[in-house]
C-alpha cells in the first residue's frame, strides 16, 4: 500500500512540477499582454499557477512521509514528523527533498505574484525557478547515484526539462481548445490564439527531439552492455512501453503539426471539423502523456536493466550479431534489410511531398518495414536456455581460474584436449568433432550462461555429456572462467612489451595475495592509483633480473608504478629468505600458484603460439596493468629478447601509460 502512494505521490508532485514550467513557457509563447490581448484562457491558466505549486509542495510532503516509512521499515512513520526531521538531516536524499521543497516554496511565492502583477518577466522567472527543482530532484536520479557528475546528471536534467516544456504545456495547449470551442461553437476563430499554437507546435520540435536524444544516452546508460535485460526485466519493460506510448504520441503530434493546425486559417468547415479532431486527438496525447510520466517515476524507483538480474531468459531465441556474422548469408540478409528500411523512409517523405492519402502512405511503408524485419532479423537469431543471461556469480579470478584448470584437465581433456582446441583422444569419434575453444572466438560468441547451460545438461546429439551430478555449480563457472581465461590468453598472443596507446582492451584474472612484507590484497586495489608490474618468476633463472628491478625500484616507483613479484616454482626458506631479504617491493607468499596457473594462460606470443601438447611455461614473463584494470604489455625473455631488460625502455612504456586517460569502464570482475 505504502509503495502504491508513494509512487502516485512522486507522481503527482512531478506532474505538477513540469506543468509550471510548461505552462509558463505557453504563456511566454503566447507574448501575453494584457492590456492588448485579454483572453480568458490566459487568466485561467494564470490563476492555476499557484494551485500547481501547493500541489507540488503537498506532493513532495507525501513522498517524505512515504520515503521516510520505506527507509526505516516502520510502517507508522507515515505520520511521525519527528522520523522524516531524522531522514531530511541524516540522508542524501533528505537533503535533496529539502532543496526541493524550499525551490518550491519560492515557486510558490513567485506564482502569487505572477497572479497579482502578470508579465511575461515573472512568467520566465517561475519557469526557471520550476526547472532548477527539477533539476534538484535530478540529484536523487540513478545517473547521480552511480556517479555525481556534471557529464551523468545533465544529460538526466536536460531530458526532464525538455520533457516539461512538452509535457506541461499540453494542459495550456488543450484549454486554448476548449476555450475557443465554448466560445466559437466548435470553431477556433481567434488567430492570435491560432499563432500561440502554431509557435508552440514549432518550438515542440525540437524540443521533442532534445527528449529523444537525452532520453536514448540515459537509457543507455542505464542499459550499460545488457540489453537482453531490455525484453527480461521490470525496468526493460517499462521502458518498453513508455517507449512505445511515444511513439503514438508522436504519430498524434505530427498530425497535428501537418493536417489540423493548418486547417485551422482555412474556411469555417474545415477550422470546425479540424479544431474537433485536434481536441479529441490532444485529449488522448494528454493521457498518453501522463501515462509516460507515471512510468518514469516507476523507472527511477526499479533497478536499472543493467544491475538487473535475468534468472531465467523467457525466450528460446536471442539475436546476435557476434555468433551469426560469419556467415555471409546472414549479412547479405541483414544488409537487405537495411535497404528495405531506408527505402520505408523514402516512402515516407516521397508520399508527403506527393500528398498520397494517408492509408497508402502508412500502408507501404508499414509494409516494407515489416518486409525488412522478417528479412533480417530471423537470420540474426539463435537458440537460447533460460540460463543464457543468467550472471556469473563467481568472479573471474586466479582462484576460480586454477580450480577451473584443474576441473577441465580432469573431465574434459580426452574430448577437448590439453588446450581445448578440440582434439582430445576421443575427438575422432564424435559425428561433430568438439569446437575449438582455444583458436576460435567460441567464448566471444557465446554467453556464459550459454556454456553454463551446456555444462549442466550437455548438448544433445554432440557427444557432450551433462555434468549436473559430477561437478557443483561453482565449479561450472570455475570451468567456465577458465575457458574465458584461455580465450583471452591466446588474444594476448598478439600483445608485446610495448603498449598500444588508447586501445585496452583485454581484461587480466583478478586475484588476492599476501606478501613477505606484511601487505595484502587484491589486483583490483590498484585502479586509479597506480600501473602494476606483475613479475613472474623462477628461482634462480631471474635473479639477475629481480635484483635490476631491485636497483631501479626507486625510479619506477616515482613513475606511479608498484611491483609484484610472483614465484612461479616452490621455493623453500633458505631461497625465500634470499630473495626477499632487502627486497623493496612485495613478493608474494600466499596465492603464487593460483596466479601462475592463470597468467600461464597469457604465455603466447605470435613467435611461439605453444598450441601443441600441454604446453610448457616460460620461466620468466612480466606484464603491464594500467591503473583503470587492463592488460597492456607483456615481455617475455624467451620470446621477446632483451626488451625490457633496459629499465628506460620500460620505463617508457610506464610513462605512456601515466598519460592516458581513461577511454573505457574498467573490465567487469566476471564473465557474461
Amino acid at each position: 500500500m505504502i509503495e502504491t502512494v508513494a509512487a502516485l505521490a512522486r507522481w503527482f508532485q512531478l506532474a505538477a512540477n513540469m506543468t509550471l514550467v510548461g505552462g509558463c513557457i505557453f504563456l511566454v509563447i503566447a507574448g501575453w499582454n494584457k492590456a492588448a490581448l485579454p483572453n480568458l484562457w490566459i487568466t485561467r491558466l494564470e490563476r492555476s499557477l499557484p494551485w500547481l505549486a501547493t500541489a507540488l509542495l503537498l506532493g513532495l510532503l507525501v513522498v517524505l512521509a512515504t520515503t521516510t516509512a520505506q527507509a526505516t521499515g516502520i510502517a507508522e512513520n507515515v505520520w511521525q514528523p519527528g522520523a522524516w526531521f531524522g531522514i531530511l538531516l541524516e540522508t542524501r536524499m533528505g537533503h535533496i527533498w529539502a532543496a526541493r521543497a524550499a525551490l518550491g516554496l519560492i515557486v510558490l511565492g513567485i506564482a502569487f505574484y505572477v497572479r497579482n502583477s502578470p508579465g511575461i518577466q515573472g512568467l520566465l522567472l517561475c519557469a526557471t525557478v520550476a526547472a532548477f527543482t527539477l533539476a534538484a530532484g535530478s540529484l536523487a536520479s540513478h545517473s547521480a547515484a552511480e556517479e555525481l557528475s556534471l557529464i551523468s546528471i545533465l544529460p538526466y536534467t536536460l531530458h526532464i526539462i525538455l520533457a516539461s516544456i512538452w509535457f506541461g504545456a499540453l494542459p495550456a495547449f488543450l484549454l486554448v481548445l476548449f476555450f475557443n470551442k465554448g466560445q466559437q461553437k466548435n470553431a477556433i476563430v481567434d488567430q492570435s490564439d491560432v499563432q500561440t499554437l502554431k509557435r508552440f507546435s514549432i518550438l515542440a520540435l525540437p524540443v521533442m527531439l532534445g527528449i529523444i536524444a537525452t532520453g536514448i544516452f540515459v537509457a543507455n546508460r542505464m542499459i550499460d552492455t545488457s540489453y537482453s535485460a531490455l525484453f527480461a526485466t521490470k525496468y526493460g519493460w517499462l521502458l518498453n512501453a513508455k517507449i512505445f506510448l511515444l511513439i503514438i504520441v508522436l504519430m498524434i503530434a505530427a498530425r497535428a503539426r501537418s493536417v489540423w493546425l493548418p486547417s485551422l486559417t482555412q474556411d469555417q468547415n474545415l477550422v470546425a471539423a479540424g479544431s474537433q479532431k485536434m481536441r479529441k486527438w490532444v485529449c488522448i496525447e494528454f493521457v498518453l502523456a501522463s501515462t509516460i510520466v507515471l512510468l518514469a517515476t516507476i523507472l527511477a524507483n526499479s533497478v536499472p536493466a543493467k544491475h538487473a538480474i535475468i534468472q531465467d531468459w523467457p525466450y528460446p531465441f536471442r539475436f546476435s550479431i557476434a555468433a551469426t556474422w560469419d556467415d555471409p548469408t546472414v549479412v547479405m540478409r541483414v544488409w537487405g534489410g537495411i535497404i528495405l528500411l531506408i527505402l520505408a523512409g523514402g516512402i515516407v517523405v516521397y508520399s508527403q511531398i506527393k500528398k498520397w492519402t494517408m492509408k497508402h502512405r502508412v500502408g507501404i511503408s508499414a509494409l516494407l518495414a515489416i518486409c525488412a524485419l522478417f528479412l533480417a532479423l530471423p537470420s540474426l537469431a539463435i537458440q537460447a536456455y533460460s540460463e543464457t543471461y543468467r550472471k556469473t556469480p563467481v568472479p573471474f579470478d586466479a582462484i576460480s581460474i586454477a580450480n577451473g584448470s584443474g576441473l577441465f584437465a580432469k573431465n574434459c581433456v580426452t574430448c577437448h584436449g590439453f588446450q581445448g582446441k578440440g582434439n582430445g583422444i576421443l575427438a575422432k569419434s564424435f559425428t561433430k568433432p568438439p569446437v575449438d575453444m582455444l583458436t576460435e572466438p567460441h567464448t566471444a560468441k557465446h554467453t556464459a550462461g550459454d556454456f553454463f547451460n551446456w555444462l549442466t545438461y550437455g548438448i544433445p546429439g554432440t557427444g557432450m555429456p551433462d555434468f549436473a551430478n559430477k561437478l557443483e555449480e561453482e565449479e561450472r563457472w570455475d570451468v567456465i572462467n577458465y575457458l574465458h581465461a584461455m580465450s583471452r590468453g591466446y588474444q594476448a598472443r598478439l600483445m608485446n612489451p610495448n603498449i598500444v596507446p588508447n586501445q585496452p582492451s583485454l581484461g587480466p584474472p583478478g586475484f588476492s595475495y599476501s606478501a613477505h612484507d606484511g601487505s595484502s590484497g587484491i589486483l583490483k586495489d590498484f585502479r586509479q592509483k597506480k600501473t602494476v608490474l606483475l613479475v613472474l618468476f623462477s628461482w634462480p633463472d631471474s635473479r639477475a633480473r629481480l635484483d635490476q628491478l631491485r636497483r631501479s625500484y626507486g625510479a619506477l616507483s616515482a613513475g606511479n608504478t608498484t611491483i609484484l613479484a610472483v614465484p612461479m616454482n616452490d621455493l623453500d626458506l633458505q631461497d625465500m629468505a634470499t630473495i626477499t631479504a632487502d627486497s623493496p617491493f612485495p613478493i608474494v607468499t600466499e596465492g603464487a600458484p593460483e596466479i601462475t596457473r592463470s597468467y600461464a594462460l597469457f604465455r603466447r606470443t605470435l613467435s611461439k603460439p605453444d598450441l601443441l601438447g600441454e604446453g610448457s611455461l616460460p620461466k620468466h614473463m612480466e606484464f603491464l596493468v594500467d591503473r583503470y584494470g587492463y592488460l597492456r604489455a607483456r615481455w617475455i625473455p624467451e620470446a621477446d629478447g632483451d626488451n625490457w631488460i633496459n629499465i628506460d625502455t620500460m620505463a617508457e612504456q610506464i610513462a605512456r601509460l601515466s598519460r592516458e586517460k581513461e577511454i573505457l569502464p574498467p573490465p567487469g570482475d566476471h564473465v557474461h
